[in-house]
């Protein structure tokens, strides 16, 4: 591989995590992810699993989030389990955790307890509402969490209700991202001084957090806090989705004005005559007219118009489109990897790639060997 290659590596190239130890107790959705995420680039991320199914079903050999891990299985309840987890915390950089607030205190394996073993551990927090605050305690999923945060009102066409963007915005964007960056960073600090710390990823603070342009925009009167009537929220014409002849959808970016005398030239419009798009007055009667000359070809016909220039338009493709785009095969984007098709390591570096190492780890499979790896011969007992 050239050194400054960023195409998919061998399975046996190590990430730029290598070396790098994390301890995930095992829960759904933002915290696998972000634990996956770790493993992705490198790290040897032990998934601490309970006896019993799945909270959420399924088959775990499909769980593409807990790739590249291995998994341990302990009975948190049981007098033994506390101090398994604790013995691996001793040997960790990182734990990784998403109980409500108390909960892994009242099971003995809370910060104070792990830092105890470990002074320089990074212990990483992931939750809906914090660890503080007045609905700390409470229940929530990711629409309610960026509902609150005031995310949520900004997708969805005026006149409609909000669009749910299934849970990339909250659980992942907002959760897993923040959280791998949070221990990351206390991690560079834990090396440097010996001390680690906990780190609060809140679902509804990096929510908030990725609002931060908006704010400023609000702050200078160039949005309008309601959705469907701004500049990127589908208010604007050449920023949104318009329908095919056939029931398809194409996505328009044109918004700088080289862009946009490319995009109608290419629609078959005559862009002299067209409406000034920089009075916004003007909106509805564009939109109008994009919408129906979309609506003259199929989706397959305009991506042909449309592809290899540079109109910034795009078919709205399916995950099974998208996984054979031409763009994503020739990155290995979407490549095959244990008989599923599944997105590959993000983001790519040269010299120390991520890689597709293990399968979606089955629940304590992995016990003997991490047993012997970590030096953590209590994982053994019968009762764990």
């Amino acid at each position: 591989m050239s050194r400054h290659s960023t195409d998919l590596p061998r399975r046996d190239v190590a990430g730029p995590l290598d070396g790098v130890r994390v301890v995930e107790l095992a829960g759904i959705g933002p915290g696998p992810f972000a634990a996956m995420l770790l493993a992705d680039l490198g790290a040897d991320v032990v998934r601490v699993d309970r006896p019993g199914p799945s909270p959420l079903g399924g088959d775990p050999a499909r769980d593409v989030t807990n790739r590249n891990k291995r998994s341990v299985l302990v009975d948190l309840k049981s007098p033994e389990g506390p101090a398994v987890v604790r013995a691996l915390a001793a040997r960790a950089e990182i734990l990784t955790e998403g109980y409500r607030p108390g909960v892994a205190e009242r099971l003995g394996v809370g910060p104070e307890e792990c830092m105890a073993a470990n002074p320089a551990l990074v212990y990483g927090r992931m939750t809906g509402w914090g660890q503080r605050g007045p609905l700390a305690s409470r229940a929530g999923h990711d629409i309610g969490y960026i509902a609150t945060a005031g995310a949520l009102s900004m997708i969805g066409a005026p006149d409609g209700r909000p669009a749910v963007p299934v849970n990339l915005l909250g659980d992942y964007a907002g959760g897993s991202l923040y959280l791998t960056t949070g221990v990351l960073a206390a991690l560079l600090t834990a090396r440097a001084t010996g001390r680690g710390q906990v780190v609060d990823a809140a679902i509804v603070d990096g929510a908030a957090h990725l609002t931060a342009m908006f704010w400023g925009m609000l702050a200078e009167g160039t949005w309008q806090d309601a959705r469907g009537r701004n500049l990127l929220d589908g208010g604007c014409p050449h920023y949104g989705v318009y329908e095919t002849a056939d029931g398809g959808w194409m996505a328009v970016g044109a918004l700088e004005p080289q862009f946009y005398a490319v995009f109608v030239s290419l629609l078959g419009l005559d862009g002299v005559a067209l409406p000034d798009r920089t009075d916004r007055r003007n909106w509805p009667a564009l939109r109008e007219v994009f919408t129906s000359r979309f609506k003259t070809a199929t989706r397959g016909e305009w991506t042909a118009v449309f592809e290899g220039t540079d109109a910034c338009v795009a078919p709205v493709l399916s995950l099974h489109e998208a996984a054979g785009h031409r763009h994503l095969t020739g990155r290995g984007t979407y490549p095959e990897a244990y008989g599923i098709t599944q997105p590959a390591p993000a983001p790519r570096f040269s010299d120390t790639p991520g890689t597709l190492r293990l399968p979606p780890a089955l629940p304590g499979a992995h016990t003997s060997e991490v047993a012997r790896d970590w030096g953590v011969p209590e994982l053994l007992k019968d009762d764990c």
